[in-house]
């Protein structure tokens, strides 16, 4: 068994804590809240503190909130010495440009860094089902896919690093808007009659069907707000988004509407709620008709 390090310990990190405890991995595991950390030993993992990671641990994974977090955490892996860290495994999805000046920086300090976001759920990370995406050095990527495998079964290598969270905005967008549009229809749908169950069967039935009315369109229409994902952490997404689209002139006007959509939503109180709950913002936007 070898020893892995895994900081930040929320949705995707307790997922992540799963895939590779069930790999038979050693997971060494820091989060800021206690109640993470208490969370991870009761699953068969270690709480300890990032020094102790990095004096421990060859490879660390990395599942927190942006980049800001990234870099903080980093710095803190960089302090001990003598220090076994050698490979970082960034999960989360973050600042491009930013991921990809760090990794050089890393790399003239002997640690190899991957970007390593993954589409998909935490339920879905959990059973294996979500695609992680891969920015780095192929040879870094072959020297740690023990730990990539235990992770996720699909994997796909986009480039070098920065280019993995490229991707992710990209693919994230998508997803997003399905959401969103998703969403849109059911509350129209309720507003003409028609019960959300019955719009789910008719859109699974229909060209109209797609990944995100499979898994999201039965927590509407249920009412189920469960977090697997947080309407709170994709407006950070789209913010990225909508920041390098500025970037390289490409105007993404569905994206503007989508974040303001989610703002409202995070200002009623939803922003800790699943990604399905969008759906009550379309609903508190109905007028009443005479």
């Amino acid at each position: 068994m070898k020893d892995v390090g895994l900081v930040g310990l929320g949705l995707v990190g307790q997922a992540l804590a799963q895939r590779l405890l069930a790999a038979g991995f050693r997971v060494q595991g820091f989060d800021l809240r206690e109640e993470a950390r208490k969370a991870l030993a009761t699953v068969g993992g270690q709480a300890a503190t990032v020094a102790e990671i990095a004096a421990r641990c060859e490879c660390v994974v990395l599942a927190v909130f942006d980049t800001r977090d990234v870099m903080g955490v980093v710095g803190s892996l960089r302090e001990p010495t003598p220090r076994k860290t050698r490979t970082i495994v960034d999960c989360s999805t973050g600042d491009p440009e930013a991921l990809r000046e760090l990794a050089a920086q890393l790399r003239d300090e002997g640690i190899a860094f991957i970007e390593g976001p993954l589409s998909g759920s935490s339920q879905q990370i959990a059973a294996g089902e979500a695609t992680q995406l891969l920015g780095g050095e192929a040879e870094d990527i072959a020297r740690n896919s023990e730990v990539l495998d235990a992770i996720a079964h699909k994997r796909v290598h986009v480039g070098p690093a920065g280019m993995a969270a490229k991707a992710k905005l990209a693919t994230n967008l998508v997803l997003g808007l399905n959401r969103a549009v998703l969403a849109e229809g059911m509350a129209f749908a309720e507003s003409l009659g028609i019960a959300p169950e019955t719009f789910l069967a008719l859109v699974l039935a229909t060209p109209a069907r797609s990944a995100a009315a499979e898994v999201k369109g039965p927590l509407m229409a249920s009412g189920n707000f469960e977090p697997q994902s947080r309407i709170r952490q994709h407006l950070k997404d789209v913010g990225l988004m909508l920041e390098a689209a500025r970037a390289a002139g490409q105007p993404l006007p569905l994206s503007e509407a989508h974040a303001q959509l989610m703002r409202a939503a995070i200002a009623a109180g939803d922003g800790d709620l699943d990604n399905a709950a969008i759906i009550r913002q379309w609903r508190r936007g109905r007028t009443p008709t005479n």
